[in-house]
């Protein structure tokens, strides 16, 4: 595959220029590639997306045989424990700098810093779902090795572990006229910036209901973990609980709050950001409905600094289910975080049905960007009225 590529370009480029040992390392067959370096190589392959999608459901298939192989050599063990800390230390990292950037913005009236501090959110964001879909990855690695199992509290509406990672790639390409974020192919350097929206392995269809009362018991062993400082498995549960039924969230955000939990729902609404398009609308609608329109707009405008494609997806899945609400909070965001250039390309997606709403979302924040937002519609040549 990387005889096809240009060295000197995409995220090949920047591997080489970033970690040459590391890629080399990979390239020689001395180290696996996580599943979201080669999704980011598959992106730099010249073609159709349709072909793309076939070399990428056939890269997945190598890699879960590799990974079949390379992980149950007597070191695999301890190699996947000391790659899965250091996942989790990027994870945490990132998302503490997220947080801090996210008062910032929150905090900040002016236009151009707002626009900066959205942009490094935006990179800053992708770092932790790219720390969070190896960490993932190699949990689920870890967890399928043939050795004793190691017991921990887990959700009460159980997960499947798929085999192979993602059959299809669902890294973004880098921003134009930006260069890629810094990337380490071996997971030895901090997580790059690569896949905003990419759901980490296990993110697949969820369960069948556990019998009596799976919030409590959820609640009950949150509790638990934190009591004896286990944070690491009280995070693991958090992401499990993110794939629970849409319906499940309001019930279990009220759980939380009376348990003093709260922060670890500000968490699991984070996790709920990484979900796919249809299942985040879902998520954010069911917050809604049950009353809980802080927490929607909450999660939506988490979810704002993943690719226009999925972004455009998840508002199109909001209106589709007649959540104008949501529809207005996500797009009302997503004007405000992005640059009108951004949010033109955007409208692209579905120019019919998201153009009026986007002009509308810029009107209601600033006669200024309304103006910058039509200007940016008519140069891109869709309708600025």
């Amino acid at each position: 595959m990387t005889r096809r590529l240009d060295p000197g370009a995409g995220w090949y480029g920047e591997f080489l220029r970033r970690d040459p040992e590391g890629m080399r390392a990979c390239l020689d067959g001395v180290a696996l590639p996580p599943w979201d370096v080669l999704e980011s190589l598959l992106l730099d392959l010249p073609g159709a997306p349709g072909t793309t999608a076939r070399e990428a459901a056939y890269a997945a298939g190598l890699r879960a045989a590799a990974v079949a192989v390379w992980d149950v050599r007597p070191e695999g063990a301890r190699e996947l424990r000391s790659l899965l800390a250091t996942a989790a230390e990027q994870r945490a990292a990132a998302e503490e700098a997220v947080r801090t950037l996210t008062a910032r913005l929150d905090a900040t009236a002016d236009p151009e810093r707002a626009q900066t501090l959205s942009r490094e959110l935006a990179w800053t964001h992708d770092d932790a779902v790219r720390a969070a879909s190896r960490q993932a990855d190699l949990q689920a690695r870890l967890s399928a090795l043939p050795l004793p199992a190691v017991p921990r509290q887990r959700a009460p509406f159980p997960t499947p572990r798929p085999t192979a990672p993602p059959a299809a790639p669902l890294t973004p390409q880098p921003a134009p006229h930006e260069p890629p974020p810094t990337a380490d192919p071996t997971g030895s350097a901090p997580a790059s910036a690569a896949s905003a929206g990419a759901v980490p392995p296990g993110a697949g269809p969820v369960g069948a209901v556990a019998a009596g009362g799976p919030r409590g018991a959820f609640v009950d062993g949150l509790l638990t973990l934190r009591a004896q400082g286990r944070s690491g498995e009280a995070h693991a549960l958090l992401c499990e609980a993110a794939l629970w039924p849409p319906g499940e969230l309001p019930g279990l955000a009220e759980e939380l709050g009376h348990a003093g939990l709260a922060a670890d729902w500000a968490t699991l609404l984070w996790e709920a950001a990484s979900l796919p398009p249809d299942r985040l609308a879902a998520a954010a609608g069911a917050l809604g409905e049950a009353g809980r329109e802080d927490d929607a707009a909450r999660l939506l405008r988490q979810g704002v600094a993943r690719p226009a494609v999925e972004v455009a997806a998840t508002a199109l899945a909001l209106g589709a289910a007649g959540h104008d609400r949501e529809t207005r909070a996500l797009l009302e965001a997503y004007v405000r975080l992005r640059t009108a250039d951004e949010t033109a390309a955007l409208a692209r997606h579905d120019p019919h049905w998201l153009t009026p709403r986007l002009l509308r979302a810029a009107r209601a924040l600033s006669a200024n960007r309304h103006r910058d937002l039509a200007h940016a519609l008519r140069a891109a040549g869709l309708p600025a009225a």
